[in-house]
């Protein structure tokens, strides 16, 4: 399962910069334009690398079952994002042009934007994956200490937040992971979270 890791990389690193597109969809709504750019989101948005990494590794080391089903789920939405930006190129304009500050929080913010390009945006990658952590750890016997969940939650919040403040996506990109998410949590789990806690509640009271 960590082998398709390679192949994602890969694949996504010759969507976005060896093929040739000739007419991309621009990702915007009216929305985005309330939304104000704000650098202190690189901290959450940088995060996410330990969100998702700290957390395959900790249930590839501690719990094999959640391991597994996390990567299914990663596996199953990643696959369908790259099958979404082959056959629906997308692009954001987003960016600022001039920062409205000047601080080193936007010069590495600068130096990121020559390096990851605004091509590929819907679904977004970090809403898709943190998305896949928190469910793997709402759904987990290991992680069942609420304040725990809830740690991962807010983490997942913000880490989704800082890709619309950070102008890196669109909420259109955000909406367009939801159906994704859904149908790659059916495939880890075969049923929803609200379906299997109401089958285990059921139980317990009888």
């Amino acid at each position: 399962m960590l082998l398709f890791w390679p192949f994602f990389g890969l694949s996504f690193l010759f969507l976005e910069r060896f093929r040739m597109v000739p007419h991309y969809h621009i990702s915007y709504c009216r929305l985005d334009d309330f939304i104000p750019f704000n650098e202190l989101f690189i901290f959450p948005y940088m995060f996410w690398f330990v969100y998702l990494i700290g957390t395959i590794a900790y249930t590839f080391f501690k719990d094999k079952q959640d391991f597994v089903r996390l990567m299914k789920y990663i596996i199953a939405a990643n696959t369908m994002s790259l099958i979404i930006f082959v056959a629906f190129p997308t692009i954001q304009l987003l960016r600022p042009v001039v920062f409205p500050r000047d601080n080193v929080l936007t010069q590495f913010i600068s130096a990121f934007y020559r390096f990851d390009t605004n091509t590929n945006v819907a679904p977004s990658l970090h809403v898709i994956d943190s998305v896949a952590v928190l469910t793997v750890i709402c759904r987990s016997k290991r992680f069942a200490y609420r304040p725990i969940r809830i740690g991962f939650a807010v983490c997942c919040l913000l880490i989704c937040a800082s890709t619309v403040f950070l102008k890196q996506h669109s909420v259109i990109d955000l909406l367009v992971a939801i159906p994704v998410c859904y149908a790659s949590e059916w495939i880890a789990y075969g049923e929803p979270l609200k379906k299997t806690s109401a089958v285990r509640a059921g139980r317990i009271v009888r």
